[in-house]
Protein backbone atom coordinates (compact mmCIF):
# COMPACT_ATOMS: atom_id res chain seq x y z
CA UNK A 1 0.00 0.00 0.00
CA UNK A 2 1.58 3.79 -0.83
CA UNK A 3 0.81 5.88 2.14
CA UNK A 4 0.83 9.67 2.10
CA UNK A 5 2.87 11.28 4.75
CA UNK A 6 -0.23 12.02 6.42
CA UNK A 7 -1.07 8.19 6.95
CA UNK A 8 2.08 7.77 8.16
CA UNK A 9 1.87 10.32 10.72
CA UNK A 10 -1.40 8.21 11.72
CA UNK A 11 -0.34 5.08 11.62
CA UNK A 12 2.73 5.97 14.18
CA UNK A 13 0.33 7.71 16.75
CA UNK A 14 -1.76 4.49 16.23
CA UNK A 15 0.93 1.44 17.27
CA UNK A 16 2.27 2.53 20.39
CA UNK A 17 0.08 2.68 23.18
CA UNK A 18 1.48 6.14 25.12
CA UNK A 19 2.51 8.98 23.40
CA UNK A 20 5.37 9.41 25.42
CA UNK A 21 7.63 6.17 26.51
CA UNK A 22 10.84 7.11 27.47
CA UNK A 23 14.08 4.83 27.56
CA UNK A 24 16.95 4.20 24.83
CA UNK A 25 16.05 0.47 24.53
CA UNK A 26 13.84 0.16 21.60
CA UNK A 27 14.38 3.02 19.49
CA UNK A 28 18.36 1.80 20.10
CA UNK A 29 17.86 -1.23 18.83
CA UNK A 30 15.95 -0.07 15.89
CA UNK A 31 18.93 2.71 15.59
CA UNK A 32 21.58 -0.09 15.19
CA UNK A 33 19.35 -1.99 12.87
CA UNK A 34 19.05 1.09 10.49
CA UNK A 35 23.03 1.06 10.77
CA UNK A 36 23.60 3.67 13.43
CA UNK A 37 23.10 6.62 11.68
CA UNK A 38 24.51 9.71 13.22
CA UNK A 39 23.07 12.33 11.00
CA UNK A 40 26.58 13.98 10.07
CA UNK A 41 30.28 13.85 11.39
CA UNK A 42 29.66 16.58 13.91
CA UNK A 43 26.34 16.19 16.00
CA UNK A 44 25.69 19.14 18.59
CA UNK A 45 22.57 18.64 20.84
CA UNK A 46 20.71 20.95 22.43
CA UNK A 47 18.05 20.55 25.98
CA UNK A 48 16.17 22.91 28.45
CA UNK A 49 13.26 24.16 29.24
CA UNK A 50 13.11 26.73 27.00
CA UNK A 51 15.62 28.31 24.55
CA UNK A 52 15.98 25.23 23.03
CA UNK A 53 14.22 26.10 19.55
CA UNK A 54 16.12 29.45 19.64
CA UNK A 55 19.42 28.16 20.39
CA UNK A 56 19.37 25.71 17.81
CA UNK A 57 18.36 28.28 14.84
CA UNK A 58 21.44 30.41 15.97
CA UNK A 59 23.95 27.40 15.77
CA UNK A 60 21.73 26.91 12.63
CA UNK A 61 22.12 30.25 10.99
CA UNK A 62 25.88 30.63 12.37
CA UNK A 63 27.03 27.10 10.20
CA UNK A 64 25.00 27.73 7.24
CA UNK A 65 27.30 31.02 7.44
CA UNK A 66 30.44 29.38 7.99
CA UNK A 67 30.03 27.60 4.98
CA UNK A 68 28.77 24.26 6.45
CA UNK A 69 25.82 22.19 5.33
CA UNK A 70 23.89 21.76 8.51
CA UNK A 71 20.43 20.32 9.03
CA UNK A 72 18.33 21.17 12.33
CA UNK A 73 15.74 18.44 14.02
CA UNK A 74 13.82 20.05 16.41
CA UNK A 75 9.77 19.80 17.67
CA UNK A 76 6.75 20.03 17.90
CA UNK A 77 6.22 21.77 14.70
CA UNK A 78 3.38 24.45 14.31
CA UNK A 79 1.72 23.88 10.87
CA UNK A 80 3.62 21.05 8.93
CA UNK A 81 5.40 17.95 10.34
CA UNK A 82 7.90 18.58 7.70
CA UNK A 83 9.16 21.78 10.02
CA UNK A 84 10.60 19.00 12.25
CA UNK A 85 13.70 18.39 9.81
CA UNK A 86 15.44 21.30 8.00
CA UNK A 87 18.57 20.67 5.56
CA UNK A 88 20.28 23.63 4.61
CA UNK A 89 17.13 25.64 6.35
CA UNK A 90 14.68 24.10 4.09
CA UNK A 91 12.04 21.83 5.56
CA UNK A 92 12.29 18.46 4.36
CA UNK A 93 10.48 17.37 1.42
CA UNK A 94 7.39 14.76 2.32
CA UNK A 95 9.18 11.78 -0.12
CA UNK A 96 11.98 11.92 2.06
CA UNK A 97 10.34 11.46 4.98
CA UNK A 98 8.14 8.73 3.39
CA UNK A 99 11.24 7.18 2.30
CA UNK A 100 12.76 7.30 5.95
CA UNK A 101 9.70 6.09 7.35
CA UNK A 102 9.39 2.77 5.38
CA UNK A 103 13.00 1.81 6.01
CA UNK A 104 12.20 2.07 9.74
CA UNK A 105 9.31 0.21 9.29
CA UNK A 106 10.66 -2.80 7.64
CA UNK A 107 13.61 -2.36 10.34
CA UNK A 108 11.70 -2.20 13.63
CA UNK A 109 10.13 -6.02 13.22
CA UNK A 110 7.89 -6.15 16.30
CA UNK A 111 9.45 -3.35 18.61
CA UNK A 112 6.81 -0.69 19.13
CA UNK A 113 7.88 2.74 18.40
CA UNK A 114 5.87 5.77 19.20
CA UNK A 115 5.68 9.15 17.23
CA UNK A 116 8.46 10.73 18.30
CA UNK A 117 11.03 7.91 18.18
CA UNK A 118 9.96 7.48 14.47
CA UNK A 119 10.74 11.12 13.52
CA UNK A 120 13.87 11.21 15.52
CA UNK A 121 15.11 8.07 12.97
CA UNK A 122 13.34 9.35 9.97
CA UNK A 123 15.97 13.10 10.67
CA UNK A 124 18.64 10.81 11.06
CA UNK A 125 18.23 8.98 7.86
CA UNK A 126 17.13 12.09 6.31
CA UNK A 127 20.58 14.09 7.75
CA UNK A 128 22.97 11.14 6.20
CA UNK A 129 21.37 10.97 3.21
CA UNK A 130 21.81 14.81 2.45
CA UNK A 131 26.02 14.08 3.80
CA UNK A 132 25.45 17.14 5.92
CA UNK A 133 28.74 18.43 7.93
CA UNK A 134 26.73 19.59 11.26
CA UNK A 135 23.53 18.36 12.42
CA UNK A 136 21.59 19.69 15.17
CA UNK A 137 19.43 17.90 17.46
CA UNK A 138 16.61 19.13 19.87
CA UNK A 139 15.65 16.99 22.63
CA UNK A 140 11.83 16.66 22.90
CA UNK A 141 11.90 15.93 26.44
CA UNK A 142 14.28 15.67 29.22
CA UNK A 143 17.61 14.45 28.15
CA UNK A 144 18.91 11.10 29.44
CA UNK A 145 16.11 8.68 27.98
CA UNK A 146 15.20 10.81 25.14
CA UNK A 147 15.62 9.54 21.86
CA UNK A 148 17.93 11.89 20.02
CA UNK A 149 20.16 10.72 23.46
CA UNK A 150 20.84 7.38 21.37
CA UNK A 151 23.62 9.57 19.23
CA UNK A 152 27.20 9.90 20.83
CA UNK A 153 27.21 14.05 20.71
CA UNK A 154 29.91 16.19 20.01
CA UNK A 155 28.64 18.71 22.16
CA UNK A 156 25.87 18.80 24.65
CA UNK A 157 24.23 22.38 25.34
CA UNK A 158 21.70 22.91 28.51
CA UNK A 159 19.77 25.77 28.01
CA UNK A 160 17.70 26.76 31.09
CA UNK A 161 16.46 24.19 33.64
CA UNK A 162 12.82 25.11 35.13
CA UNK A 163 9.99 23.36 36.17
CA UNK A 164 7.80 21.97 33.17
CA UNK A 165 7.28 18.09 32.27
CA UNK A 166 6.80 17.58 35.91
CA UNK A 167 5.23 13.83 35.42
CA UNK A 168 8.23 12.93 34.18
CA UNK A 169 11.45 14.29 34.72
CA UNK A 170 10.25 15.21 38.83
CA UNK A 171 8.96 17.36 41.02
CA UNK A 172 11.96 19.85 41.39
CA UNK A 173 14.68 21.55 39.29
CA UNK A 174 17.07 19.05 40.93
CA UNK A 175 15.15 15.97 39.23
CA UNK A 176 14.88 17.79 36.23
CA UNK A 177 18.45 18.85 36.18
CA UNK A 178 19.58 15.32 36.56
CA UNK A 179 17.70 14.13 33.57
CA UNK A 180 18.73 16.80 30.98
CA UNK A 181 22.72 16.32 32.33
CA UNK A 182 22.04 12.79 31.14
CA UNK A 183 23.21 14.46 27.28
CA UNK A 184 26.39 15.25 28.80
CA UNK A 185 29.67 12.85 27.47
CA UNK A 186 32.94 12.53 28.81
CA UNK A 187 35.72 14.54 27.28
CA UNK A 188 33.04 16.41 25.47
CA UNK A 189 31.83 19.91 26.00
CA UNK A 190 28.67 20.29 28.71
CA UNK A 191 27.69 23.90 27.53
CA UNK A 192 25.35 25.17 30.83
CA UNK A 193 23.57 28.39 29.66
CA UNK A 194 22.27 29.46 32.75
CA UNK A 195 24.85 31.46 35.29
CA UNK A 196 22.77 29.83 38.59
CA UNK A 197 22.06 26.32 36.86
CA UNK A 198 21.08 23.33 39.45
CA UNK A 199 24.01 21.59 41.39
CA UNK A 200 23.11 18.00 40.14
CA UNK A 201 23.88 19.60 36.36
CA UNK A 202 27.37 20.62 37.32
CA UNK A 203 27.81 17.49 39.95
CA UNK A 204 27.17 15.48 36.30
CA UNK A 205 29.31 16.87 34.44
CA UNK A 206 32.35 16.59 36.56
CA UNK A 207 31.47 13.06 37.49
CA UNK A 208 31.92 11.95 34.12
CA UNK A 209 34.86 14.15 32.69
CA UNK A 210 32.50 16.46 30.72
CA UNK A 211 34.24 19.63 29.54
CA UNK A 212 32.14 22.07 31.53
CA UNK A 213 31.58 25.43 30.02
CA UNK A 214 29.45 27.86 31.84
CA UNK A 215 27.78 30.69 31.33
CA UNK A 216 29.08 33.77 33.39
CA UNK A 217 32.22 31.59 34.51
CA UNK A 218 33.51 30.37 31.19
CA UNK A 219 31.92 33.14 28.96
CA UNK A 220 29.51 35.86 29.61
CA UNK A 221 28.57 38.68 27.54
CA UNK A 222 27.33 42.66 27.66
CA UNK A 223 24.74 44.77 26.03
CA UNK A 224 25.19 47.81 24.57
CA UNK A 225 23.11 50.30 22.70
CA UNK A 226 24.41 49.04 19.02
CA UNK A 227 25.26 45.86 20.05
CA UNK A 228 26.48 43.48 22.45
CA UNK A 229 29.60 41.77 22.79
CA UNK A 230 30.58 38.02 24.57
CA UNK A 231 33.81 36.89 25.60
CA UNK A 232 34.93 33.74 25.86
CA UNK A 233 38.04 31.55 26.91
CA UNK A 234 41.03 32.31 25.71
CA UNK A 235 40.88 36.05 24.97
CA UNK A 236 38.06 35.59 22.38
CA UNK A 237 36.12 38.49 22.33
CA UNK A 238 33.33 39.43 20.10
CA UNK A 239 30.99 42.60 19.22
CA UNK A 240 28.10 41.30 17.94
CA UNK A 241 24.71 42.64 16.55
CA UNK A 242 21.38 42.84 18.59
CA UNK A 243 18.71 39.38 17.60
CA UNK A 244 16.41 39.81 15.16
CA UNK A 245 14.49 37.21 18.04
CA UNK A 246 13.11 39.59 20.31
CA UNK A 247 12.74 38.22 23.70
CA UNK A 248 15.48 39.46 26.14
CA UNK A 249 16.53 35.61 26.81
CA UNK A 250 17.61 35.48 22.98
CA UNK A 251 20.94 37.07 24.09
CA UNK A 252 21.36 33.95 26.48
CA UNK A 253 20.69 31.89 23.43
CA UNK A 254 22.81 33.29 21.25
CA UNK A 255 25.65 33.44 23.75
CA UNK A 256 25.10 29.51 24.87
CA UNK A 257 24.87 28.99 20.87
CA UNK A 258 28.25 30.35 20.19
CA UNK A 259 30.19 28.83 23.49
CA UNK A 260 29.21 25.66 22.12
CA UNK A 261 30.56 26.33 18.51
CA UNK A 262 34.05 27.89 20.29
CA UNK A 263 34.30 24.76 21.98
CA UNK A 264 34.57 22.11 19.14
CA UNK A 265 37.48 21.10 17.43
CA UNK A 266 38.67 23.64 14.65
CA UNK A 267 39.19 20.44 12.44
CA UNK A 268 35.58 19.67 12.76
CA UNK A 269 34.46 23.35 12.64
CA UNK A 270 35.36 26.33 11.90
CA UNK A 271 35.35 29.59 14.39
CA UNK A 272 34.68 33.24 12.08
CA UNK A 273 33.40 35.81 13.83
CA UNK A 274 32.26 37.46 10.59
CA UNK A 275 30.58 34.74 10.36
CA UNK A 276 28.88 34.00 13.63
CA UNK A 277 28.06 38.01 13.54
CA UNK A 278 25.87 36.84 10.05
CA UNK A 279 24.18 34.33 12.35
CA UNK A 280 23.04 36.00 15.23
CA UNK A 281 21.65 38.82 12.77
CA UNK A 282 20.08 36.70 10.58
CA UNK A 283 18.19 33.83 12.79
CA UNK A 284 14.83 33.57 12.75
CA UNK A 285 12.06 31.25 14.32
CA UNK A 286 7.92 31.62 13.96
CA UNK A 287 6.28 31.53 16.98
CA UNK A 288 8.81 33.31 18.78
CA UNK A 289 7.37 36.82 19.55
CA UNK A 290 6.61 37.04 15.94
CA UNK A 291 4.54 40.09 14.73
CA UNK A 292 1.90 38.60 11.67
CA UNK A 293 -0.32 41.71 11.67
CA UNK A 294 -0.23 45.24 12.38
CA UNK A 295 -2.82 47.76 13.60
CA UNK A 296 -3.28 46.20 16.26
CA UNK A 297 -0.28 44.77 16.03
CA UNK A 298 -0.15 40.67 16.81
CA UNK A 299 2.47 39.17 18.34
CA UNK A 300 2.37 35.35 18.91
CA UNK A 301 4.74 33.02 21.08
CA UNK A 302 4.35 29.42 21.71
CA UNK A 303 5.81 30.33 25.61
CA UNK A 304 4.00 27.52 27.76
CA UNK A 305 5.51 27.74 31.28
CA UNK A 306 5.94 30.10 33.93
CA UNK A 307 9.69 30.55 32.61
CA UNK A 308 8.53 31.37 29.48
CA UNK A 309 5.66 33.73 30.82
CA UNK A 310 8.44 35.59 33.22
CA UNK A 311 10.24 35.62 30.05
CA UNK A 312 7.06 37.77 27.99
CA UNK A 313 6.47 40.04 31.12
CA UNK A 314 10.23 41.06 30.61
CA UNK A 315 9.82 41.90 26.83
CA UNK A 316 6.42 43.93 28.02
CA UNK A 317 7.82 45.49 30.24
CA UNK A 318 10.56 47.23 27.98
CA UNK A 319 8.25 47.63 24.89
CA UNK A 320 5.30 48.51 27.43
CA UNK A 321 4.92 52.76 26.24
CA UNK A 322 4.56 51.39 22.29
CA UNK A 323 0.98 50.41 23.06
CA UNK A 324 -2.06 52.19 24.24
CA UNK A 325 -3.32 49.04 25.70
CA UNK A 326 -2.32 45.52 26.04
CA UNK A 327 -4.59 42.50 25.29
CA UNK A 328 -4.01 38.85 26.36
CA UNK A 329 -5.26 35.74 24.23
CA UNK A 330 -4.59 32.81 26.48
CA UNK A 331 -5.29 29.35 25.83
CA UNK A 332 -3.15 26.47 27.12
CA UNK A 333 -2.59 22.76 27.43
CA UNK A 334 -4.04 21.10 30.77
CA UNK A 335 -1.18 19.54 31.68
CA UNK A 336 0.60 23.00 32.13
CA UNK A 337 1.10 25.14 35.44
CA UNK A 338 -1.90 27.45 33.96
CA UNK A 339 -2.23 29.67 37.11
CA UNK A 340 1.67 30.04 37.19
CA UNK A 341 1.74 30.72 33.71
CA UNK A 342 -1.46 34.01 34.36
CA UNK A 343 0.61 34.93 37.79
CA UNK A 344 3.77 35.90 35.75
CA UNK A 345 1.75 37.72 33.77
CA UNK A 346 -1.57 38.67 35.54
CA UNK A 347 -0.63 42.52 36.17
CA UNK A 348 0.85 43.01 32.45
CA UNK A 349 -2.72 42.88 30.33
CA UNK A 350 -5.09 45.57 30.02
CA UNK A 351 -7.51 42.55 29.27
CA UNK A 352 -7.58 38.77 29.38
CA UNK A 353 -9.23 36.89 26.55
CA UNK A 354 -9.05 32.85 27.53
CA UNK A 355 -9.53 30.32 25.04
CA UNK A 356 -10.33 26.82 25.10
CA UNK A 357 -8.18 24.63 23.08
CA UNK A 358 -9.69 21.27 23.62
CA UNK A 359 -10.22 21.79 19.39
CA UNK A 360 -6.58 21.76 18.71
CA UNK A 361 -5.38 19.31 20.49
CA UNK A 362 -6.92 16.18 23.35
CA UNK A 363 -4.68 17.70 25.49
CA UNK A 364 -5.92 21.31 25.49
CA UNK A 365 -7.46 22.80 28.33
CA UNK A 366 -11.26 23.84 27.97
CA UNK A 367 -12.62 26.72 28.97
CA UNK A 368 -14.01 25.71 31.71
CA UNK A 369 -10.73 24.51 33.30
CA UNK A 370 -8.59 26.96 32.56
CA UNK A 371 -11.00 29.72 33.97
CA UNK A 372 -11.37 27.50 37.02
CA UNK A 373 -7.16 27.59 37.42
CA UNK A 374 -6.92 31.11 36.17
CA UNK A 375 -9.48 32.98 38.25
CA UNK A 376 -7.18 33.32 41.67
CA UNK A 377 -4.08 34.44 39.58
CA UNK A 378 -6.05 36.73 37.56
CA UNK A 379 -7.15 38.83 40.49
CA UNK A 380 -10.34 40.35 39.31
CA UNK A 381 -9.13 41.57 36.21
CA UNK A 382 -10.93 42.31 33.02
CA UNK A 383 -11.34 38.45 31.41
CA UNK A 384 -13.46 37.14 29.22
CA UNK A 385 -14.29 33.24 27.92
CA UNK A 386 -14.22 32.26 24.89
CA UNK A 387 -14.87 28.01 23.54
CA UNK A 388 -11.43 28.76 21.01
CA UNK A 389 -8.79 30.48 19.76
CA UNK A 390 -10.73 32.25 16.97
CA UNK A 391 -13.07 33.58 19.33
CA UNK A 392 -11.01 34.80 21.49
CA UNK A 393 -9.19 36.40 18.23
CA UNK A 394 -12.38 38.27 17.43
CA UNK A 395 -13.61 39.39 20.71
CA UNK A 396 -9.76 41.01 21.29
CA UNK A 397 -9.26 42.74 18.34
CA UNK A 398 -12.92 44.03 18.41
CA UNK A 399 -12.09 45.75 21.51
CA UNK A 400 -8.37 46.51 20.54
CA UNK A 401 -7.36 50.10 18.95
CA UNK A 402 -5.06 50.42 15.80
CA UNK A 403 -2.23 51.40 18.51
CA UNK A 404 -2.90 48.19 20.84
CA UNK A 405 -0.93 45.13 20.73
CA UNK A 406 -2.88 41.63 21.17
CA UNK A 407 -0.18 39.12 21.98
CA UNK A 408 -1.74 35.45 21.78
CA UNK A 409 0.76 32.62 23.82
CA UNK A 410 0.59 29.87 25.72
CA UNK A 411 1.02 26.99 23.71
CA UNK A 412 2.16 26.00 19.70
CA UNK A 413 -1.20 25.35 19.68
CA UNK A 414 -2.47 28.58 20.41
CA UNK A 415 -0.11 30.00 17.88
CA UNK A 416 -0.91 27.83 15.01
CA UNK A 417 -4.80 28.01 15.37
CA UNK A 418 -4.01 32.38 15.84
CA UNK A 419 -1.96 31.67 12.32
CA UNK A 420 -4.81 29.73 10.64
CA UNK A 421 -7.15 32.90 11.54
CA UNK A 422 -5.25 35.85 10.75
CA UNK A 423 -2.26 34.57 8.62
CA UNK A 424 -3.90 31.65 6.57
CA UNK A 425 -1.27 32.23 4.05
CA UNK A 426 1.37 30.66 5.98
CA UNK A 427 -0.88 27.76 7.13
CA UNK A 428 -2.06 26.83 3.65
CA UNK A 429 -1.37 23.10 4.16
CA UNK A 430 -1.08 21.87 7.69
CA UNK A 431 -0.02 18.02 9.19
Amino acid sequence: MTRTLDDWLDYQQRIHPRAVALGLDRVGEVWQALGAPRGAPTVVTVAGTNGKGSTVAFLEAIFAESGLRVGAYTSPHLLRYNERVRVEGAEAPDAALIDAFARIEAARGDIELTYFEFGTLAALLVFETAKLDVALLEVGLGGRLDAVNIVDTDAAIVTTVDLDHMDWLGADRDAIASEKAGIFRAGRPAVIGERSPPTPLIAHALAIGARIVRSGVDYRYSRRADGWSLALRASTTLALPHPTLAAPSQYDNAAVAIAAIHALPREHVPFDPAAIARGVARASLPGRLQTIRTSPDVIVDVGHNPQAARELGAWLAANRARFRRVHAVFAALADKDLAGIVAALAGAFDAWHLAGLERESPRGADIATLVARTREALGGRPCSAHTDVASALEAALASAAPDDLVLAFGSFYTVAATLRELAPERASRTV
